[in-house]
Protein backbone atom coordinates (compact mmCIF):
# COMPACT_ATOMS: atom_id res chain seq x y z
CA UNK A 1 0.00 0.00 0.00
CA UNK A 2 2.96 2.87 1.20
CA UNK A 3 4.75 1.71 -2.47
CA UNK A 4 1.45 2.33 -4.15
CA UNK A 5 0.77 5.47 -2.35
CA UNK A 6 4.70 7.04 -3.77
CA UNK A 7 4.09 5.50 -6.92
CA UNK A 8 0.69 7.45 -7.39
CA UNK A 9 2.32 11.02 -5.18
CA UNK A 10 5.43 10.57 -7.98
CA UNK A 11 3.34 10.26 -10.64
CA UNK A 12 1.34 13.66 -10.06
CA UNK A 13 4.08 15.24 -9.71
CA UNK A 14 5.14 14.58 -13.25
CA UNK A 15 2.14 15.34 -14.44
CA UNK A 16 1.74 18.72 -12.31
CA UNK A 17 5.11 19.27 -13.68
CA UNK A 18 4.33 18.87 -17.92
CA UNK A 19 1.29 21.13 -17.61
CA UNK A 20 2.94 23.47 -15.88
CA UNK A 21 4.07 26.02 -19.29
CA UNK A 22 7.58 25.75 -20.40
CA UNK A 23 10.00 28.63 -19.68
CA UNK A 24 10.18 30.36 -23.60
CA UNK A 25 13.62 30.13 -25.29
CA UNK A 26 14.98 33.40 -26.07
CA UNK A 27 16.65 33.50 -29.89
CA UNK A 28 20.09 34.14 -29.89
CA UNK A 29 20.90 36.97 -31.70
CA UNK A 30 24.08 38.64 -32.96
CA UNK A 31 24.83 42.60 -33.73
CA UNK A 32 27.64 43.84 -36.59
CA UNK A 33 28.30 46.15 -38.47
CA UNK A 34 30.54 49.10 -40.25
CA UNK A 35 28.88 52.46 -41.17
CA UNK A 36 30.81 54.98 -43.56
CA UNK A 37 29.95 56.79 -46.66
CA UNK A 38 33.34 57.01 -48.79
CA UNK A 39 33.97 59.33 -51.89
CA UNK A 40 36.73 57.61 -54.17
CA UNK A 41 36.58 61.15 -55.31
CA UNK A 42 38.62 62.71 -52.77
CA UNK A 43 42.43 61.93 -51.90
CA UNK A 44 41.48 61.43 -48.21
CA UNK A 45 41.79 57.99 -46.86
CA UNK A 46 39.71 57.31 -43.44
CA UNK A 47 41.96 54.82 -41.20
CA UNK A 48 40.32 52.49 -38.29
CA UNK A 49 40.15 55.48 -35.63
CA UNK A 50 37.81 57.36 -38.01
CA UNK A 51 35.32 54.12 -36.62
CA UNK A 52 34.98 54.72 -33.35
CA UNK A 53 34.49 51.55 -33.22
CA UNK A 54 32.54 50.54 -29.66
CA UNK A 55 32.31 46.37 -28.68
CA UNK A 56 30.48 44.67 -26.38
CA UNK A 57 27.26 45.82 -24.63
CA UNK A 58 28.64 49.22 -25.24
CA UNK A 59 27.57 49.01 -28.67
CA UNK A 60 23.33 48.70 -27.05
CA UNK A 61 24.44 52.76 -26.58
CA UNK A 62 23.55 53.19 -30.71
CA UNK A 63 19.98 52.13 -30.28
CA UNK A 64 17.42 54.25 -27.81
CA UNK A 65 15.21 50.95 -28.61
CA UNK A 66 17.51 48.39 -27.12
CA UNK A 67 17.88 50.38 -23.88
CA UNK A 68 17.76 48.24 -20.85
CA UNK A 69 14.24 49.00 -20.08
CA UNK A 70 13.26 48.65 -23.73
CA UNK A 71 10.72 45.89 -24.80
CA UNK A 72 13.15 44.71 -28.04
CA UNK A 73 16.24 44.04 -25.43
CA UNK A 74 14.39 41.63 -23.77
CA UNK A 75 13.01 39.40 -27.17
CA UNK A 76 16.56 38.17 -27.64
CA UNK A 77 19.73 36.71 -26.03
CA UNK A 78 22.39 39.20 -27.00
CA UNK A 79 25.97 38.77 -28.29
CA UNK A 80 26.95 42.14 -29.71
CA UNK A 81 30.18 42.03 -30.86
CA UNK A 82 31.60 45.04 -33.20
CA UNK A 83 30.42 48.18 -34.44
CA UNK A 84 31.72 51.30 -36.16
CA UNK A 85 30.17 54.45 -37.68
CA UNK A 86 32.22 56.97 -39.40
CA UNK A 87 32.05 60.36 -40.25
CA UNK A 88 32.06 60.10 -44.03
CA UNK A 89 35.62 60.62 -45.90
CA UNK A 90 37.88 59.17 -48.40
CA UNK A 91 38.56 55.73 -49.12
CA UNK A 92 38.79 53.31 -45.98
CA UNK A 93 42.75 51.92 -46.15
CA UNK A 94 42.55 48.20 -46.66
CA UNK A 95 44.37 47.45 -43.36
CA UNK A 96 41.66 49.22 -41.25
CA UNK A 97 39.15 46.92 -42.78
CA UNK A 98 40.83 43.92 -42.19
CA UNK A 99 41.05 44.54 -39.42
CA UNK A 100 37.81 45.79 -37.96
CA UNK A 101 36.63 42.83 -40.01
CA UNK A 102 38.51 40.51 -38.66
CA UNK A 103 37.81 41.47 -34.97
CA UNK A 104 34.04 40.89 -35.52
CA UNK A 105 34.42 37.62 -37.15
CA UNK A 106 36.46 36.70 -34.40
CA UNK A 107 34.38 37.91 -31.83
CA UNK A 108 31.07 35.92 -33.63
CA UNK A 109 33.14 32.66 -33.49
CA UNK A 110 33.26 32.98 -29.75
CA UNK A 111 28.80 32.33 -29.53
CA UNK A 112 27.99 30.24 -32.28
CA UNK A 113 25.58 29.24 -33.18
CA UNK A 114 23.37 32.36 -33.60
CA UNK A 115 19.29 32.41 -34.93
CA UNK A 116 19.44 36.04 -35.76
CA UNK A 117 21.99 38.30 -36.88
CA UNK A 118 21.36 42.41 -36.97
CA UNK A 119 23.83 43.95 -39.40
CA UNK A 120 23.53 47.28 -39.27
CA UNK A 121 25.76 49.51 -41.96
CA UNK A 122 25.43 52.32 -44.19
CA UNK A 123 26.37 50.88 -47.18
CA UNK A 124 28.92 53.52 -48.87
CA UNK A 125 32.08 51.92 -47.79
CA UNK A 126 34.99 51.94 -50.27
CA UNK A 127 37.73 50.37 -49.40
CA UNK A 128 41.10 50.10 -51.63
CA UNK A 129 41.10 47.05 -53.66
CA UNK A 130 37.76 46.32 -53.17
CA UNK A 131 34.60 47.14 -55.16
CA UNK A 132 32.36 45.87 -52.80
CA UNK A 133 33.00 46.04 -49.09
CA UNK A 134 29.78 45.41 -47.98
CA UNK A 135 28.99 42.83 -49.94
CA UNK A 136 32.58 40.96 -48.95
CA UNK A 137 31.46 41.77 -45.09
CA UNK A 138 28.57 40.06 -45.31
CA UNK A 139 29.76 37.19 -47.66
CA UNK A 140 32.65 36.20 -44.62
CA UNK A 141 30.22 36.63 -41.60
CA UNK A 142 27.95 33.86 -43.62
CA UNK A 143 31.18 31.51 -43.87
CA UNK A 144 31.40 32.21 -40.10
CA UNK A 145 27.53 32.01 -39.08
CA UNK A 146 26.40 29.60 -41.82
CA UNK A 147 23.15 29.61 -43.58
CA UNK A 148 20.68 28.91 -41.10
CA UNK A 149 21.21 32.28 -39.24
CA UNK A 150 19.14 35.13 -40.06
CA UNK A 151 20.52 37.68 -41.25
CA UNK A 152 18.38 41.23 -41.04
CA UNK A 153 20.65 44.26 -43.06
CA UNK A 154 19.37 48.09 -42.19
CA UNK A 155 21.28 50.40 -44.35
CA UNK A 156 21.36 54.15 -45.11
CA UNK A 157 19.22 54.85 -48.62
CA UNK A 158 22.26 56.36 -49.96
CA UNK A 159 23.85 52.87 -49.30
CA UNK A 160 24.44 50.14 -52.34
CA UNK A 161 22.74 46.98 -52.63
CA UNK A 162 24.97 44.50 -55.13
CA UNK A 163 23.38 41.26 -56.03
CA UNK A 164 25.58 39.62 -53.26
CA UNK A 165 24.50 41.96 -50.18
CA UNK A 166 21.40 41.35 -51.40
CA UNK A 167 21.80 37.34 -51.42
CA UNK A 168 23.28 36.83 -48.19
CA UNK A 169 20.41 39.37 -46.71
CA UNK A 170 17.60 37.57 -45.47
CA UNK A 171 16.01 40.95 -44.87
CA UNK A 172 16.97 43.90 -45.93
CA UNK A 173 16.06 47.80 -45.93
CA UNK A 174 16.69 51.00 -45.81
CA UNK A 175 15.27 54.60 -44.72
CA UNK A 176 12.57 56.61 -46.39
CA UNK A 177 13.57 59.96 -45.16
CA UNK A 178 16.30 62.43 -46.40
CA UNK A 179 17.33 63.76 -44.29
CA UNK A 180 17.67 61.04 -42.25
CA UNK A 181 14.82 61.67 -39.43
CA UNK A 182 13.51 58.03 -39.90
CA UNK A 183 17.13 56.84 -39.26
CA UNK A 184 16.39 55.28 -35.40
CA UNK A 185 12.70 53.80 -36.87
CA UNK A 186 14.17 52.03 -39.49
CA UNK A 187 16.76 50.44 -37.75
CA UNK A 188 14.21 49.53 -35.34
CA UNK A 189 11.77 47.91 -38.06
CA UNK A 190 14.81 46.03 -39.56
CA UNK A 191 15.74 44.53 -36.54
CA UNK A 192 12.11 43.88 -35.24
CA UNK A 193 10.83 42.21 -38.63
CA UNK A 194 14.23 39.87 -37.75
CA UNK A 195 12.03 39.25 -34.96
CA UNK A 196 8.76 38.95 -35.91
CA UNK A 197 10.01 36.47 -38.35
CA UNK A 198 12.07 34.36 -35.93
CA UNK A 199 9.07 34.18 -32.87
CA UNK A 200 6.72 33.21 -35.33
CA UNK A 201 8.18 30.39 -36.28
CA UNK A 202 7.69 31.65 -40.32
CA UNK A 203 11.72 31.68 -40.89
CA UNK A 204 13.35 33.09 -43.81
CA UNK A 205 10.95 34.88 -46.43
CA UNK A 206 10.73 32.89 -49.40
CA UNK A 207 11.17 35.35 -51.91
CA UNK A 208 13.77 38.66 -52.52
CA UNK A 209 13.27 40.67 -55.56
CA UNK A 210 16.16 43.00 -56.59
CA UNK A 211 15.79 45.36 -59.33
CA UNK A 212 19.17 47.82 -60.41
CA UNK A 213 17.40 50.86 -61.80
CA UNK A 214 20.52 52.79 -63.55
CA UNK A 215 20.06 56.20 -61.83
CA UNK A 216 23.14 57.82 -59.96
CA UNK A 217 22.00 61.13 -58.35
CA UNK A 218 23.23 63.31 -55.53
CA UNK A 219 21.27 63.00 -51.86
CA UNK A 220 20.83 67.03 -52.51
CA UNK A 221 18.80 66.33 -55.70
CA UNK A 222 16.22 63.55 -54.30
CA UNK A 223 15.68 64.37 -50.67
CA UNK A 224 11.76 63.29 -49.44
CA UNK A 225 11.11 67.03 -48.11
CA UNK A 226 10.36 67.74 -51.79
CA UNK A 227 8.57 66.13 -55.17
CA UNK A 228 9.51 63.94 -56.68
CA UNK A 229 11.37 62.00 -53.82
CA UNK A 230 8.07 62.96 -51.22
CA UNK A 231 5.68 61.11 -53.59
CA UNK A 232 7.93 58.47 -54.65
CA UNK A 233 8.83 57.33 -50.88
CA UNK A 234 5.26 57.36 -49.99
CA UNK A 235 4.77 54.60 -52.14
CA UNK A 236 6.71 52.10 -50.41
CA UNK A 237 4.43 51.79 -47.23
CA UNK A 238 1.24 50.95 -48.55
CA UNK A 239 3.18 48.31 -50.47
CA UNK A 240 4.61 46.48 -47.36
CA UNK A 241 0.97 46.16 -46.48
CA UNK A 242 0.20 43.71 -49.26
CA UNK A 243 -0.24 40.33 -47.98
CA UNK A 244 2.81 38.09 -48.61
CA UNK A 245 5.12 41.38 -48.66
CA UNK A 246 7.37 42.08 -45.36
CA UNK A 247 9.19 44.97 -46.52
CA UNK A 248 10.44 47.15 -49.67
CA UNK A 249 12.88 49.79 -50.23
CA UNK A 250 14.02 52.22 -52.60
CA UNK A 251 17.85 52.86 -52.44
CA UNK A 252 19.05 56.09 -54.59
CA UNK A 253 23.16 54.65 -54.20
CA UNK A 254 25.93 56.81 -53.60
CA UNK A 255 27.25 59.06 -55.88
CA UNK A 256 30.72 59.76 -55.18
CA UNK A 257 32.28 56.68 -55.93
CA UNK A 258 33.55 55.23 -59.13
CA UNK A 259 31.98 51.52 -58.65
CA UNK A 260 30.18 48.91 -60.70
CA UNK A 261 27.70 48.92 -58.09
CA UNK A 262 26.96 52.58 -57.81
CA UNK A 263 23.22 53.14 -58.75
CA UNK A 264 20.21 52.68 -57.85
CA UNK A 265 18.53 49.79 -56.44
CA UNK A 266 14.67 48.53 -55.68
CA UNK A 267 13.83 45.54 -53.13
CA UNK A 268 11.13 43.92 -51.62
CA UNK A 269 10.52 40.65 -49.80
CA UNK A 270 8.13 38.54 -48.29
CA UNK A 271 6.66 34.83 -48.69
CA UNK A 272 4.57 35.68 -51.66
CA UNK A 273 6.35 35.46 -55.62
CA UNK A 274 3.71 37.81 -57.01
CA UNK A 275 3.05 39.96 -54.81
CA UNK A 276 7.09 40.59 -54.03
CA UNK A 277 7.75 40.76 -57.42
CA UNK A 278 5.00 43.46 -58.22
CA UNK A 279 6.08 45.60 -55.21
CA UNK A 280 9.31 46.14 -56.59
CA UNK A 281 8.65 46.18 -60.26
CA UNK A 282 6.11 49.03 -59.28
CA UNK A 283 8.40 50.88 -57.15
CA UNK A 284 11.19 50.46 -60.01
CA UNK A 285 9.05 52.14 -62.89
CA UNK A 286 8.28 55.18 -60.34
CA UNK A 287 11.79 55.79 -59.85
CA UNK A 288 12.35 55.72 -63.19
CA UNK A 289 8.98 57.21 -64.41
CA UNK A 290 10.32 60.78 -62.54
CA UNK A 291 13.85 60.96 -63.25
CA UNK A 292 13.63 63.66 -65.00
CA UNK A 293 11.80 65.68 -62.15
CA UNK A 294 14.71 65.41 -58.74
CA UNK A 295 15.57 68.83 -59.17
CA UNK A 296 18.43 70.38 -56.13
CA UNK A 297 16.22 70.99 -52.72
CA UNK A 298 17.28 74.11 -53.02
CA UNK A 299 18.08 76.71 -55.19
CA UNK A 300 21.99 76.36 -56.21
CA UNK A 301 24.10 79.19 -57.34
CA UNK A 302 28.10 80.13 -58.07
CA UNK A 303 29.68 81.11 -54.60
CA UNK A 304 30.01 84.84 -55.66
CA UNK A 305 26.24 84.79 -56.38
CA UNK A 306 25.78 83.02 -53.00
CA UNK A 307 27.64 85.71 -51.13
CA UNK A 308 25.99 88.73 -52.58
CA UNK A 309 22.70 87.45 -52.69
CA UNK A 310 23.43 86.64 -48.61
CA UNK A 311 24.79 90.19 -48.29
CA UNK A 312 21.51 92.03 -49.67
CA UNK A 313 19.62 89.73 -47.95
CA UNK A 314 17.48 91.15 -44.93
CA UNK A 315 17.21 88.89 -42.37
CA UNK A 316 19.52 86.36 -40.69
CA UNK A 317 20.68 83.92 -40.51
CA UNK A 318 21.29 83.77 -44.53
CA UNK A 319 22.88 79.97 -45.10
CA UNK A 320 25.23 78.91 -47.59
CA UNK A 321 25.98 75.37 -47.96
CA UNK A 322 29.67 74.86 -49.34
CA UNK A 323 28.70 71.53 -50.74
CA UNK A 324 31.62 70.38 -52.51
CA UNK A 325 33.26 69.78 -49.62
CA UNK A 326 30.82 68.05 -47.29
CA UNK A 327 32.39 66.10 -44.96
CA UNK A 328 29.05 64.35 -44.00
CA UNK A 329 28.61 63.02 -47.89
CA UNK A 330 32.65 62.30 -48.06
CA UNK A 331 34.10 65.64 -48.35
CA UNK A 332 37.74 65.74 -46.94
CA UNK A 333 36.45 68.38 -45.32
CA UNK A 334 39.51 70.75 -45.54
CA UNK A 335 39.10 72.40 -49.15
CA UNK A 336 40.26 75.80 -48.54
CA UNK A 337 38.76 77.44 -51.93
CA UNK A 338 35.63 78.63 -50.20
CA UNK A 339 36.90 80.11 -47.36
CA UNK A 340 39.67 82.09 -49.04
CA UNK A 341 36.88 83.42 -51.52
CA UNK A 342 35.01 84.39 -48.81
CA UNK A 343 38.02 86.24 -47.06
CA UNK A 344 38.99 88.27 -50.42
CA UNK A 345 35.94 89.55 -50.28
CA UNK A 346 35.19 93.23 -49.70
CA UNK A 347 32.88 93.64 -47.81
CA UNK A 348 33.69 91.07 -45.32
CA UNK A 349 37.12 93.19 -44.45
CA UNK A 350 36.18 95.28 -41.79
CA UNK A 351 34.76 94.37 -38.38
CA UNK A 352 31.86 96.01 -39.08
CA UNK A 353 30.85 93.96 -42.33
CA UNK A 354 28.09 91.77 -42.30
CA UNK A 355 28.83 89.21 -39.76
CA UNK A 356 29.42 85.86 -41.52
CA UNK A 357 30.07 82.12 -39.11
CA UNK A 358 32.45 80.14 -41.51
CA UNK A 359 32.12 76.07 -39.99
CA UNK A 360 34.34 74.67 -40.36
CA UNK A 361 38.14 74.22 -41.80
CA UNK A 362 40.85 71.96 -40.06
CA UNK A 363 44.19 73.70 -38.52
CA UNK A 364 45.94 71.80 -35.82
CA UNK A 365 48.75 73.94 -35.93
CA UNK A 366 46.47 76.82 -35.75
CA UNK A 367 44.68 75.66 -33.11
CA UNK A 368 47.99 74.78 -31.06
CA UNK A 369 48.78 78.60 -31.30
CA UNK A 370 45.77 79.55 -30.44
CA UNK A 371 45.35 77.67 -27.34
CA UNK A 372 48.70 78.84 -26.43
CA UNK A 373 47.77 82.99 -27.02
CA UNK A 374 44.64 82.11 -25.12
CA UNK A 375 41.16 83.80 -25.71
CA UNK A 376 41.81 87.60 -26.75
CA UNK A 377 44.76 87.24 -28.05
CA UNK A 378 46.33 87.49 -31.70
CA UNK A 379 47.03 84.36 -34.11
CA UNK A 380 48.40 83.91 -37.64
CA UNK A 381 48.86 80.46 -38.95
CA UNK A 382 47.99 78.11 -42.02
CA UNK A 383 44.67 76.31 -42.13
CA UNK A 384 43.26 73.34 -44.35
CA UNK A 385 44.80 71.70 -47.71
CA UNK A 386 46.20 69.29 -45.56
CA UNK A 387 44.64 66.41 -47.14
CA UNK A 388 43.15 68.07 -49.85
CA UNK A 389 44.80 70.56 -51.92
CA UNK A 390 43.43 70.49 -55.72
CA UNK A 391 41.54 73.53 -55.30
CA UNK A 392 43.64 76.18 -53.39
CA UNK A 393 46.86 75.85 -51.04
CA UNK A 394 46.92 75.95 -47.42
CA UNK A 395 45.39 79.17 -46.63
CA UNK A 396 47.13 81.55 -43.91
CA UNK A 397 44.97 82.80 -41.31
CA UNK A 398 45.19 85.90 -39.18
CA UNK A 399 42.95 87.04 -36.54
CA UNK A 400 41.93 87.28 -32.87
CA UNK A 401 41.03 84.22 -30.94
CA UNK A 402 37.53 84.64 -29.62
CA UNK A 403 36.50 80.95 -28.36
CA UNK A 404 38.84 78.06 -27.24
CA UNK A 405 36.94 74.98 -26.05
CA UNK A 406 38.70 71.29 -26.11
CA UNK A 407 37.27 67.58 -25.58
CA UNK A 408 34.72 67.53 -28.56
CA UNK A 409 34.80 63.46 -29.77
CA UNK A 410 35.23 64.67 -33.09
CA UNK A 411 37.42 67.89 -33.47
CA UNK A 412 39.46 67.38 -30.38
CA UNK A 413 40.15 71.45 -29.95
CA UNK A 414 38.04 73.96 -31.48
CA UNK A 415 38.39 77.58 -31.40
CA UNK A 416 37.05 80.54 -33.39
CA UNK A 417 39.16 83.13 -34.87
CA UNK A 418 38.10 86.74 -36.32
CA UNK A 419 39.22 87.92 -39.05
CA UNK A 420 37.71 91.15 -40.86
CA UNK A 421 34.08 90.15 -39.71
CA UNK A 422 34.26 86.31 -40.85
CA UNK A 423 34.22 84.26 -37.86
CA UNK A 424 36.18 80.96 -38.44
CA UNK A 425 35.88 77.83 -36.64
CA UNK A 426 39.17 76.01 -36.52
CA UNK A 427 39.25 72.25 -35.55
CA UNK A 428 42.15 70.33 -34.50
CA UNK A 429 40.37 67.55 -36.79
CA UNK A 430 37.46 67.96 -38.74
CA UNK A 431 34.23 68.07 -37.21
CA UNK A 432 30.59 68.93 -39.29
CA UNK A 433 28.65 71.54 -37.60
CA UNK A 434 24.90 70.41 -37.48
CA UNK A 435 23.19 71.63 -34.61
CA UNK A 436 22.88 74.98 -33.08
CA UNK A 437 24.89 73.40 -29.86
CA UNK A 438 27.85 73.38 -31.80
CA UNK A 439 27.67 76.83 -32.07
CA UNK A 440 26.79 78.08 -29.07
CA UNK A 441 29.23 76.34 -27.36
CA UNK A 442 31.75 78.48 -29.20
CA UNK A 443 29.56 81.63 -27.94
CA UNK A 444 28.36 82.17 -31.29
CA UNK A 445 25.02 82.84 -31.92
CA UNK A 446 24.10 81.16 -35.41
CA UNK A 447 20.45 83.18 -35.13
CA UNK A 448 21.70 86.43 -35.12
CA UNK A 449 24.57 86.26 -37.43
CA UNK A 450 24.30 87.35 -40.65
CA UNK A 451 25.30 84.86 -42.81
CA UNK A 452 26.28 81.03 -41.80
CA UNK A 453 28.45 78.88 -43.97
CA UNK A 454 28.76 75.59 -43.50
CA UNK A 455 30.21 71.98 -45.13
CA UNK A 456 27.24 70.67 -46.13
CA UNK A 457 24.84 69.88 -48.55
CA UNK A 458 20.50 70.18 -48.02
CA UNK A 459 20.39 71.09 -44.29
CA UNK A 460 19.58 68.65 -41.75
CA UNK A 461 16.61 69.64 -39.48
CA UNK A 462 17.93 72.44 -36.60
CA UNK A 463 19.41 74.14 -39.09
CA UNK A 464 17.25 73.56 -42.22
CA UNK A 465 14.31 74.75 -39.21
CA UNK A 466 16.54 77.74 -37.87
CA UNK A 467 17.48 79.29 -42.03
CA UNK A 468 15.77 82.78 -43.27
CA UNK A 469 17.08 82.52 -46.40
CA UNK A 470 19.46 79.88 -48.04
CA UNK A 471 21.40 78.48 -50.96
CA UNK A 472 23.49 76.08 -52.03
CA UNK A 473 26.96 76.68 -53.46
CA UNK A 474 28.20 74.89 -56.17
CA UNK A 475 31.70 74.63 -54.56
CA UNK A 476 34.60 72.21 -56.01
CA UNK A 477 35.66 69.24 -53.75
CA UNK A 478 35.60 65.90 -53.38
CA UNK A 479 31.84 65.41 -53.20
CA UNK A 480 31.05 67.76 -56.43
CA UNK A 481 27.56 68.21 -56.67
CA UNK A 482 28.09 68.66 -60.93
CA UNK A 483 28.62 64.57 -61.32
CA UNK A 484 29.97 65.20 -64.77
CA UNK A 485 33.01 67.24 -63.73
CA UNK A 486 33.82 63.57 -61.65
CA UNK A 487 34.66 61.77 -64.34
CA UNK A 488 33.52 58.61 -64.04
CA UNK A 489 35.21 55.11 -65.06
CA UNK A 490 34.11 52.54 -63.95
CA UNK A 491 30.20 52.91 -63.10
CA UNK A 492 28.22 50.95 -65.45
CA UNK A 493 27.05 52.94 -68.43
CA UNK A 494 24.55 54.21 -69.97
CA UNK A 495 23.55 55.99 -66.25
CA UNK A 496 21.04 58.58 -66.10
CA UNK A 497 21.45 61.36 -65.73
CA UNK A 498 25.55 61.27 -67.07
CA UNK A 499 23.54 59.63 -70.20
CA UNK A 500 20.23 61.59 -70.78
CA UNK A 501 19.15 60.00 -74.30
CA UNK A 502 19.77 56.38 -72.69
CA UNK A 503 16.74 53.72 -73.74
CA UNK A 504 14.41 52.42 -71.25
CA UNK A 505 16.00 49.79 -68.72
CA UNK A 506 14.99 46.71 -68.05
CA UNK A 507 12.95 46.87 -64.74
CA UNK A 508 11.47 43.14 -64.08
CA UNK A 509 11.89 41.69 -60.86
CA UNK A 510 15.24 39.53 -60.11
CA UNK A 511 14.52 36.96 -58.25
CA UNK A 512 17.82 36.37 -55.55
CA UNK A 513 18.36 33.04 -54.34
CA UNK A 514 17.96 32.37 -50.21
CA UNK A 515 21.34 32.32 -48.79
CA UNK A 516 20.63 29.11 -47.34
CA UNK A 517 20.89 28.04 -51.59
CA UNK A 518 23.42 30.65 -52.43
CA UNK A 519 25.82 28.76 -50.15
CA UNK A 520 25.19 25.71 -51.53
Amino acid sequence: MKKFLVLTILIAQVVLFSCQPKEKKLPRVAIAGLAIESSTFSPAQSDIDAFQARRGDEIFSYYPFMADTAPDRSRAEWFPTLRGHAIPGGIVTREAYETLVGETLDRLRENLPYDGLFFDIHGAMSVVGLDDPEGDFITRIREVVGPETMISTSMDLHGNVSKTLARYSDLITCYRLAPHEDALESKQRALENLFDRMESGLGKPKYKAWIPVPILLPGEKTSTRIEPGKSLYAQVQPLTEQEGVIDAAIWIGYAWADEPRNHGVVMAYGDDKEAVSFAAEQLANSFWNVRNEFEFVAPVASLEECLDTAIAFKGQPFIISDMGDNPTAGGAGDVTWTLTEILKHKAFSSENGPSLIYASIPGPDLVAKAVQAGVGGKVSGYVGAIVDDRFAPPLKLTGTVKAIKQGDKNAETEVVVQAGSVQVIVTKKRKPYHYEKDFTDLGLNPRKTDIVVVKIGYLVPELYNMRAGWLMALTPGGVDQDLERLGYKRINRPMFPLDKDMTDPDLNAQLIPLADEALK
